[in-house]
């Protein structure tokens, strides 16, 4: 055969000694062949160097192998982290990833979306900008493929979700909290209708109307970024300032990014954190534990998140997962948006990790913290970094709504 030449399926069947039918069942893996024949016709293609037309199995197929995946905003350092467990779980199934980001933007999340079905991925995973703007284009989509979310939803009956159980988290950190003998706490989060936003801080306000009955919860909103953290300390603590409120012990922050903004801006400020303010954040992203002090905060199962939604895209691939509504089986024809239908909903437990933003280095991790508290992987407060105080922790410019 020469060089460079195309190499065709009949050519490995006649290379092998198999039929081409044989071949193609090997190949594609889409009929189970004895262990012998399957090696000999691999030996085959490989010696040849057959690669397989994926133009063609997807005419032949009606399949890409390619699942959509929209994000609001790649600079939110949670989702690189959830884009390589994701990718690496389709990648074990034989599915490529096409990625989009939409700069939370709703309308342009909308054109994102259009733009991956024109280009006729398999199905859909989206991180929705907003539950409510996101919500007509989200469900257009989800009549047309499977389509799952993930980290935020849409309403009830759009689509299946997978995301962390953030009331749970936010009871971890309060629990922690009061454990240490903190008593007045404040809440930094997310202004806006980003259902993990809304999720945080409705748990917040619950938990510590039982901590502190009688007294209004003192929060800040804005957005998911340091800057935030860093502008929230100085109007909290102009506040105190005045002599407005008796100054907080601790800041729960609604994600990592708005925590290590916090902590730095809170050290320019001279205050000792944990010694004066312990400070806590969500998410658990890669820059957490490296703050100084490190971030204490709940950790997303992310690795579970990526293998429960895509068991949910291929069960909807699959026909298995097909939405119910009203106990009938669901029509071949696709739904109109916002029809009513049975969905699945997965939330996971999180994990608190314990570090130095709670726990002060000299001091031991409390023991019998619920829910599976732990002070870092080999159960010890996690070392500072040799960051500056005053040297900034993310760039003034970052900015990610989760």
């Amino acid at each position: 055969m020469t060089p460079g030449s195309d190499i065709t399926l009949r050519d490995v069947a006649r290379a092998s000694g198999y039929s081409v039918s044989t071949v193609s069942r090997v190949l594609s893996a889409s009929r189970p062949v004895g262990a012998g024949t399957a090696r000999r016709v691999r030996e085959a293609a490989e010696r040849l160097g057959y690669r397989p037309n994926q133009v063609a199995r997807a005419l032949r197929s009606r399949s890409t192998a390619t699942v959509g995946l929209v994000l609001p905003q790649i600079t939110n350092p949670f989702y690189p982290t959830l884009v390589r467990e994701l990718t690496h779980v389709l990648d074990e199934r034989g599915r490529a990833v096409l990625l989009v980001d939409c700069d939370d933007d709703p309308d342009k999340e909308a054109a994102r979306i259009e733009a991956l079905l024109a280009r006729q991925v398999d199905a859909l995973l989206v991180v929705p900008v907003d539950e409510h703007r996101s919500r007509p284009a989200v469900a257009a989509a989800a009549a047309r493929v499977p389509l799952v979310l993930l980290d935020r939803s849409c309403g009830p009956g759009v689509a299946d979700l997978v995301a962390v159980d953030n009331a749970a988290g936010m009871a971890l950190v309060l629990d922690h909290l009061a454990a240490r003998g903190r008593r007045r706490p404040c809440y930094i989060g997310a202004d806006g209708t980003a259902s993990a936003a809304a999720e945080r801080r409705a748990a917040y306000e619950a938990g510590i109307s039982a901590l502190t009955p009688g007294e209004p919860p003192l929060l800040a909103l804005g957005d998911f970024s340091a800057a935030w953290g860093r502008e929230a300390v100085d109007r909290l603590w102009d506040e105190r300032e005045r002599g407005d409120r008796r100054p907080p012990d601790a800041v729960v922050c609604g994600n990592d990014l708005i925590a290590l903004g916090v902590i730095q801006r809170l050290r320019q400020l001279g205050v000792d954190v944990p010694g004066q303010v312990a400070v806590t954040g969500f998410d658990d992203v890669p820059p957490a534990d490296l703050a100084d002090p490190a971030v204490t905060t709940v950790r997303q199962p992310v690795r579970d998140i990526a293998v429960e939604a895509v068991r949910l895209l291929e069960r909807g691939l699959d026909g298995a997962g097909a939405p119910v509504c009203d106990g009938s089986p669901q029509d071949a024809a696709p739904r109109s948006p916002g029809t009513p239908v049975a969905r699945h909903a997965v939330r996971l437990a999180p994990h608190l990790v314990v570090r130095a933003s709670t726990v002060p280095d000299t001091a031991p991790a409390p023991s019998g913290t619920r829910h599976g508290a732990r002070s870092g992987p080999a159960g010890t407060p996690a070392p500072r970094s040799a960051v500056s105080p005053t040297a900034p922790l993310i760039p003034n410019s970052t900015k990610a709504a989760q």
